[in-house]
């Protein structure tokens, strides 16, 4: 279903239709679960600690590592929640543990995140129809990148955006700015933002003035007045019929 809260927007054909990646384009926390859970499996095998145990080191230390540093890509990175567990815990600098763990933790993830329905079929028409594809998304490159070549999406957009290249998360302007830079496009409605997150997203997409759209489901948070999006949808295949309108 797809809702219209801005009885004021006017639509027009878009030039490009940008997307978050986590929570997005699929559903983040079944997946993140899983990781999780393949990750206290090991970490009871190696060290003898316990699933509660490590779930509770694993919480503060990433809340440690999030206040030191701020909404910077590197903020969400999972080896560094590990690391710190792992000093946490008092056993020093276990290098290979918390590589391992790491790899462990999205290796699973990314078995588990498989893209929703109508996302092939979206971005299959952009294509076709010559409208820009383009990513804006928090945390590293390395980890964005190896998430969207998984999904089989490598040859799919014209311009990626991490906020390891701006070097502050979004809603920063500075990443919807770097995207329309490097379409060579100018602000406004002729670009469409398509996000999860009121605040990262569509805050960030009003920044570029572009028509923003929420995708809702299960544990999406909700949008206040500052933050309200263009339209909201649950399924891709509502935008696809939307956007069929304008070609």
């Amino acid at each position: 279903m797809l809702k219209k809260n801005n009885s004021k927007i006017e639509l027009i054909k878009p030039k490009s239709i940008i997307f978050d990646t986590d929570n997005t384009l699929y559903e983040y926390e079944p997946a993140n679960k899983c990781a999780l859970e393949a990750v206290a499996f090991k970490v009871k095998n190696l060290l003898g600690i316990n699933q509660e145990d490590f779930i509770n080191s694993y919480k503060i230390a990433r809340v440690a590592v999030k206040k030191e540093l701020g909404n910077t890509a590197s903020s969400h990175s999972r080896l560094l929640y590990f690391q710190k567990m792992l000093e946490n815990l008092d056993l020093k600098a276990q290098l290979l543990i918390a590589l391992d763990l790491e790899q462990t933790f999205w290796r699973t993830f990314l078995a588990n995140a498989p893209l929703f329905p109508g996302v092939y079929e979206l971005f299959e028409k952009l294509t076709f129809n010559n409208i820009s594809i383009a990513i804006v998304t928090d945390l590293t490159a390395q980890v964005q990148l190896r998430k969207l070549t998984y999904f089989n999406l490598e040859d799919t957009f014209d311009a990626v955006v991490t906020s390891e290249e701006t070097g502050a998360d979004k809603p920063n302007k500075r990443n919807f700015e770097l995207i329309l830079s490097k379409l060579g496009l100018s602000k406004g409605k002729q670009n469409w933002v398509v996000g999860d997150d009121p605040y990262t997203d569509i805050i960030g997409g009003k920044s570029i003035d572009a028509v923003t759209f929420q995708k809702v489901h299960k544990g999406t948070k909700d949008y206040d007045k500052n933050s309200t999006p263009d339209f909201t949808f649950t399924n891709f295949k509502d935008l696809e019929k939307l956007l069929d309108l304008f070609l």
